[in-house]
């Protein structure tokens, strides 16, 4: 087999490949033929010259901005799919050989079936308020994949509120969180803080205007229903159904639907209970507030209290965590424990606990 480098048995001399077989050329062959091939490309390049001149830089800039745009269109409508939609996850702190463990926040939120989950009415309310805390200050720390499916399931969040016209008023405080976290993040673009191309989280900023708009312009319509209607029930049992709102909010817009509905919800009774259901005795001791005729100002009481302490959280179903085989799970959700007793080494978990777990 013939030598593929420069033999030193015959300087000067090479082995090239040709049709009827190898053959060696000389340094003077190689240079009379790098000269024929030269003179050559010199004909066709000035034939092409004057032609490609005037529209050289014009092509370039052309392509290179007609590439940038299909990569940010693609970026932009390119769907995660929900590859994992488990009920349950294993949590470790610590990867071994053995066994991998899901350690990160976005892991463990692309894994678990957050997609599912919206689409339960006792799930919702839990899954809204995780992506509220995420959007405050988790953003930044989940994966390029785990932003992704995070956009992908606020879209979803967002159409089902369309659809079902209700649950408004969370969802559209979880956007303007959500924007107003995105426009300081973006103003540090460039230090690690957001995963992907500037224009990619313009368009999301701009999706998230278009989402509030949308639910700004929603018109819920009176039901047609011909049966009883809340007003026709008496003044006791519609008091005792404002009894079980847990948010002072929905008690002042159900007030406003009608007036005797409104002086239903001005009872005192109704506000002393909703203080003493999210704040302590030494939490309401501490912003008291007198009316001139010396009773207590529980509606007042409760939006200072509100703007000071944050509100107790209520969940009909909540992620749970086993300690014993450190498995994350939904609380209808069976899952392989090897204790005894699963009940007893599992501990709910509220959305805040959620991301804490990952804070390590």
């Amino acid at each position: 087999m013939p030598f593929l480098g420069q033999d030193w048995r015959s300087p000067g001399q090479s082995w090239v490949k040709t049709e009827v077989g190898w053959k060696k050329t000389t340094a003077d062959d190689k240079n009379n033929n790098v000269s024929v091939v030269r003179y050559c490309k010199e004909e066709e390049e000035e034939e092409e010259e004057c032609f490609n001149k005037d529209n050289l830089l014009l092509s370039l800039s052309y392509d290179m901005a007609a590439k940038k745009r299909k990569k940010d269109l693609i970026n932009n409508n390119t769907k995660v799919p929900y590859f994992y939609m488990e009920k349950w996850i294993y949590v470790h702190k610590g990867s071994t050989k053995e066994r991998h463990g899901y350690c990160t926040l976005g892991e463990a939120f692309n894994r678990l079936d957050f997609c599912s989950a919206i689409k339960d009415t006792r799930r919702f309310n839990y899954v809204v308020r995780l992506l509220e805390l995420i959007a405050k200050s988790q953003l930044p720390s989940l994966s390029g994949v785990a932003q992704k499916n995070y956009m992908n399931i606020l879209e979803r969040v967002v159409q089902k509120v369309l659809d079902d016209q209700q649950n408004v008023r969370p969802i559209k405080e979880l956007l303007q969180t959500l924007y107003v976290s995105l426009c300081t993040l973006v103003q540090d673009m460039g230090k690690s803080v957001l995963v992907g191309n500037i224009n990619i989280w313009m368009h999301r900023m701009e999706n998230i205007l278009q989402w509030h708009q949308q639910l700004d312009n929603i018109q819920i319509n009176r039901p047609t229903c011909s049966g009883m209607m809340l007003t026709d029930l008496p003044a006791s049992l519609q008091l005792n159904i404002m009894q079980s709102l847990t948010d002072g909010r929905d008690l002042v817009s159900l007030g406003q639907v009608c007036p005797e509905l409104g002086t239903l919800a001005e009872d005192r009774l109704l506000w002393k209970r909703l203080c003493q259901y999210h704040f302590t005795d030494r939490q309401i001791r501490k912003r008291l507030m007198v009316s001139d005729k010396g009773h207590l100002e529980w509606k007042k009481m409760y939006f200072k209290l509100s703007r000071c302490y944050p509100l107790r959280e209520q969940y009909n179903d909540t992620l749970h965590f086993c300690t014993h085989c450190h498995i994350l799970f939904w609380k209808d959700t069976s899952h392989p424990c090897t204790a005894n007793n699963p009940e007893s080494c599992t501990t709910s978990l509220s959305p805040q606990d959620f991301i804490n777990l990952f804070n390590y």
